[in-house]
């Protein structure tokens, strides 16, 4: 067995997954040893500015110092760290890869919208089955992007990252506590754009099934299954009919930061951007339900994603 060292780090989070994977390449499963989720925020502002701003940096490098400790504590050999529409998007992201490889000893690498739909639909696809006949639209809804990529089990067939995240959108439109009518139809207007340019490269009508990742999809799921706390194990896999899905969406998008704050599965980190989160996913599934004529009727959650498309990427590596 190798053990290896995942980091990925977007615009609204830094995840971890130190794993164990079969060696020189070997299919199979990651075993996983720590997996790890911070909120910092990175892209704060970089919608309207350009730029990481000086906090949001030295919440990242914190998180990031703390990492490093995590991944000699438990031995992880090789390491890769990623990063993605925050960085990609920032004038100033040398500041960030100097910091990050001061701190880890690696490389960061900020990688393509592309690259990381490809990361997001391995690690989905990695867990849930995936026949050649029957290609499925994996959906990873971030902060600063939304990575739309169809696959088969001979891998990506197609792949488009675009400009809409729940970070990005909450900044840009979302800025009353509830949002305005006129301010969701803002927002809404963004997302119709931004699936407009997705299905210009990914043939959405192809699609059989569709599979959604990261935190703004599977905290949707938990409020569509009312659960009382964050249940990763009753989220993932979890098939919901998409008129289930757009009510939870639409019940996120409706309430208060305050009422959010109260549910019992949100992370703190999540409270003032779900309700965008909410309005992209529903907007998506909308679209999905129209170019399918009717074939996709439900969507699957998985908390599988890029994280572990980047932990079996050192792993395939070797």
């Amino acid at each position: 067995m190798s053990r290896v060292a995942a980091i990925d780090c977007g615009t609204n989070s830094i995840r971890l997954l130190i794993a164990d994977a079969s060696a020189n390449g070997a299919p199979g499963p990651l075993t996983d040893v720590v997996r790890e989720m911070r909120v910092v925020r990175l892209g704060q502002g970089v919608d309207a500015t350009g730029e990481l701003a000086p906090e949001a940096l030295e919440r990242t490098f914190a998180a990031t110092k703390d990492y490093a400790g995590l991944i000699q504590l438990h031995g992880a050999t090789r390491v890769r760290f990623a990063a993605t529409s925050a960085t990609r998007d920032a004038r100033n992201r040398q500041v960030f890869v100097d910091g990050i490889r001061e701190l880890l000893g690696v490389e960061p690498e900020v990688i393509s919208g592309n690259e990381e739909a490809a990361l997001s639909f391995a690690g989905a696809s990695s867990v849930l089955p995936v026949t050649g006949a029957d290609p499925i639209l994996v959906v990873d809804l971030g902060g600063g992007s939304t990575e739309f990529v169809l696959g088969d089990s001979n891998g990506v067939i197609a792949a488009r990252s675009v400009d809409i995240g729940c970070v990005r959108l909450t900044e840009r439109h979302l800025r009353s506590d509830p949002p305005t009518a006129a301010e969701i139809a803002a927002a809404e207007s963004d997302v119709d754009a931004a699936l407009d340019l997705a299905g210009q490269e990914v043939p959405l009508d192809r699609a059989t099934a569709v599979v959604g990742v990261a935190g703004s999809i599977t905290t949707i799921t938990a409020h569509a299954l009312g659960l009382s706390e964050y249940s990763p194990s009753r989220i993932h896999g979890a098939s919901l009919d998409l008129q289930t899905i757009s009510d939870a969406c639409t019940s996120l998008l409706e309430m208060t930061r305050d009422e959010r704050a109260a549910l019992p599965f949100m992370h703190p980190g999540r409270v003032d951007v779900i309700g965008a989160g909410a309005l992209v996913w529903r907007r998506i599934l909308d679209r999905l339900a129209t170019v399918s004529d009717g074939r996709i009727t439900v969507a699957v959650s998985s908390e599988h994603d890029i994280l572990d498309g980047i932990a079996l990427s050192i792993r395939d590596a070797e």
